[in-house]
């Protein structure tokens, strides 16, 4: 397993790496796969959307996009994520930034795991799943 965080244009979350890479692969194993590598690039607003538009030829923001480079048993794959859209996400949904922050971290790692979120119904399976694997996480993964 080699997960690496990157950053662009913001400052990388205070998280506990060992620990969120031991939830990352604890949910992998929990959707019988493992972890290969993995990249995490925290960004701001901007970067996203030149991201969206340049691959995906989307022209809005949006929390994260995964780019899915997994095989049948290991995943793998690169994640950008978007520090402004999560924090925006979690005032207007009233929840906790950092909460919102590992629902999103997850999410990507879910979709690689072959959970969609864009079909009829498939909305409320991604979540039940995003809410299984919240639970698995039992220790505080962000450092003080």
């Amino acid at each position: 397993m080699e997960v690496c965080f990157m950053t662009q244009n913001v400052e990388m979350p205070r998280v506990d790496v060992d620990k969120v890479e031991r939830w990352i692969e604890a949910v992998a194993r929990a959707h019988d796969k493992s972890v290969g590598a993995l990249t995490y690039v925290f960004c701001d607003d901007e970067y996203i959307l030149a991201t969206n538009k340049q691959f995906l030829q989307h022209d809005y923001y949006t929390d994260i996009i995964t780019f899915d480079y997994s095989n049948s048993h290991r995943i793998s794959g690169d994640m950008v994520i978007s520090l402004d859209t999560v924090r925006s996400n979690a005032e207007q949904l009233g929840v906790d930034y950092q909460g919102e922050l590992l629902r999103v971290i997850i999410h990507g790692v879910l979709h690689l795991c072959g959970i969609n979120d864009k079909g009829p119904g498939e909305r409320e399976i991604m979540e039940q799943n995003e809410n299984e694997a919240l639970a698995m996480l039992t220790e505080n993964v962000f450092e003080q």
